[in-house]
């Protein structure tokens, strides 16, 4: 695990009926910055969080207890080795078969030792464009250390600032007068409050933060542990927190955070937010339902492939209809408009998420219909073809649920000639193009139709 820029802007980072394939790391997470994080990381210390271990695997069995208390230490060597180890028990490869691995999401105490590390991280995240003013630390000089950043070297300093504890004469002016003449690395002087960090601190923290979402993203993929995760509120509240934060907040942070909603998705019920359940961050479902709409809205490709299958993935649970219709037109819009990028992820996913729209109710197909270039960029990825076949399939289906509705039938005449074209040119698609004509001519309600056998055409 490398250091990382701790004021970095998640710029360019990378839903059938059934329940869709678990999702590994999106295609396209690395973005134009890679040469800049690469050069990051070429400066960056290789060993920062300890040695990685190669581990028995009866090592979970006989550990359990000693990595839970090790994450809740809040120590860093401590940390690191908690983190390398559950690193590598998560990590599993596809064709890895672990009869008799542990589920590490049952082990009492684990994914809540996990969420408070990204959590501590949470806590003294500062947006990029806020600069705080020097203040002296007259708080807890004399507290246990952390081993973050370079409290060692500060406080074995011995030609500046000497620490005053609660009951010192020093007056504060003077302790203002000596903190300004501190090296930058005993900027750890300069924030009040009781354990705070310099830069270096802070961005070891993001970075163990980081890691430990990695960590929960992977417990994300085990069957075994799905059921635990959707139903810990304290594990969704921090990943929407996360999300609902892209703005500012570590990119990979964040495509973790994502990655593992996506997989809890089939299993997740929004009214969790505002159950009896405890609550450690104040989410509610629309605010849960705003941050996945601020991740479809963005440029990165991988965060909004991720939130398009997630909105599918959603749609699915009935009880999650409420809270996600009143959004139906802003995610319409945006699904059509991903439509129409040459990325065929992209296409696949707001196909898979309009599939199941469309499916809701009649409201949602109304809407659909009347969304301008929907019918078109549909048929284009019909007629381009998407690779997936299965891609194609579901957008005819849309199409021809679409036609079911007769208010939409007048709009649908228009495109007649190019449904009829697809019906002769494609045998792939030549059932359903054949029921969608069906349903556009021959329906006694339809007034086009009508009027053709009133006057014998």
């Amino acid at each position: 695990m490398q250091k990382r820029d701790q004021s970095k802007l998640g710029g360019t980072a990378g839903g059938a009926t059934t329940p869709a394939a678990k999702r590994g790391r999106p295609f396209g997470s690395g973005g134009s910055n890679s040469a800049a994080a690469a050069a990051a990381d070429a400066a960056a210390p290789s060993a920062l969080l300890g040695p990685s271990l190669h581990v028995h695997s009866s090592f979970a069995d006989q550990n359990n207890k000693r990595i839970v208390l090790a994450l809740q230490s809040g120590l860093k060597s401590e940390l690191g080795w908690a983190i390398n180890a559950l690193t590598l028990l998560s990590f599993k490869e596809k064709d890895d078969v672990r009869k008799d691995a542990t589920p590490l999401a049952k082990i009492p105490g684990l994914l809540d030792a996990l969420l408070q590390v990204i959590d501590d991280w949470r806590d003294i995240a500062l947006p990029k464009e806020l600069a705080k003013a020097p203040r002296a630390r007259l708080l807890g000089a004399n507290s246990f250390v952390t081993g973050f950043g370079n409290e060692y070297e500060a406080l074995g300093s011995n030609d500046v600032l000497s620490h005053p504890g609660s009951g010192s004469s020093i007056s504060e002016a003077s302790v203002q007068k000596n903190t300004t003449k501190l090296r930058p690395s005993e900027w750890w002087l300069d924030e009040d409050g009781l354990f705070n960090l310099d830069e270096e601190g802070r961005a070891e923290k993001q970075q163990c933060a980081v890691a430990a979402s990695n960590i929960i993203r992977n417990f994300s993929f085990m069957p075994d542990n799905e059921v635990i995760m959707a139903q810990h509120r304290h594990c969704l509240e921090t990943v929407f927190q996360c999300i609902e934060d892209h703005i500012t907040e570590d990119e990979e942070l964040v495509t973790n955070a994502l990655e593992t909603i996506v997989n809890l998705a089939p299993l997740l019920d929004l009214r969790i937010f505002s159950s009896s359940k405890p609550s450690y961050i104040k989410i509610t479902e629309k605010r849960a339902v705003q941050a996945i709409m601020g991740m479809l809205g963005s440029a990165v490709k991988a965060w909004h492939c991720a939130a398009a299958e997630l909105l599918g993935r959603l749609i699915i649970n009935p009880d999650n209809e409420p809270f996600l219709l009143p959004f139906a037109s802003q995610i319409h819009k945006r699904l059509v408009d991903l439509l129409s990028l040459p990325a065929v992820d992209a296409q696949a996913a707001a196909v898979g998420a309009l599939y199941n729209l469309a499916e809701v109710n009649m409201d949602c197909r109304l809407k659909l219909a009347s969304e301008r270039w929907a019918i078109d960029r549909l048929l284009k990825v019909i007629k381009t073809p998407h690779p997936v076949p299965e891609v194609c399939r579901k957008a005819a289906m849309i199409i021809e649920s679409l036609v079911s509705e007769p208010q939409n039938r007048v709009q649908l005449l228009a495109y007649e000639n190019a449904f009829a074209e697809i019906l002769f040119s494609d045998g792939r698609h030549s059932d359903t193009f054949a029921r969608i004509l069906y349903e556009l001519t021959s329906r006694p309600n339809n007034k086009m139709a009508a009027a053709r056998g009133i006057w014998g055409m």
